[in-house]
């Protein structure tokens, strides 16, 4: 929600054309194998485990953490602005996110704001629990001595949206800035009293 991830971008080293990346990606069953480095999985087992499942497919992404950083050069300003709007309303932040050990300081890097945004960020690779596992959530809530019902979750993922709120938070699914725009000020959340307990991640 605050940085475009285009994936494609990582073996465009190989496919320059953005289709046969994509392409690629689905055959080699990509999403699910990145979601797996982002549970804690070290880069190298999951290459060999790439490689056993997809024999002589798995060059291309042999260089992904060195060329992670290509694929989420975008920042979407429109979320950066309404974050700076929450904070100025005085809500606290906090961040759950599905980052491998080795992609999450490349992220920080590039985007310097990530470091400062947040009060507390759970990051998937380092503890070994997956968005929408109710696990992630809870220890973001006890990590941080939040209750549930006054915290609101955003993503763009609505199985993530739904893990938030099978574990008792409120939550809004992410399209645009404009709609989650939208969708805070409906809650109150962009006007008015900012009551100390809100929390928003």
């Amino acid at each position: 929600m605050l940085i475009r991830w285009r994936p494609e971008l990582a073996v465009a080293h190989v496919f320059p054309d953005p289709d046969e990346a994509r392409a690629y990606l689905g055959r080699v069953g990509f999403f699910d194998w990145n979601l797996r480095q982002d549970g804690g999985r070290p880069f190298a087992e999951g290459l060999a485990a790439l490689e056993a499942s997809h024999p002589g497919e798995s060059a291309p992404l042999a260089v992904y953490p060195e060329r992670f950083g290509e694929t989420i050069r975008e920042p979407i300003e429109g979320t950066w602005v309404l974050l700076e709007a929450l904070k100025a309303r005085g809500h606290r932040l906090f961040a759950i996110t599905n980052f491998a050990r080795e992609t999450w300081p490349v992220a920080l890097r590039l985007h310097p704001r990530l470091a400062c945004a947040f009060e507390d960020v759970v990051v998937s690779g380092h503890e070994g629990v997956l968005k929408p596992e109710a696990a992630i959530y809870e220890l973001l809530l006890s990590r941080n001595g939040l209750q549930a019902g006054e915290s609101l979750f955003i993503d763009d993922s609505p199985a993530n949206v739904d893990g938030a709120r099978r574990v008792g938070m409120e939550a809004e699914l992410f399209t645009t800035p404009e709609a989650l725009a939208r969708a805070l000020a409906g809650r109150g959340a962009l006007g008015g009293h900012c009551p100390s307990s809100s929390r928003v991640v």
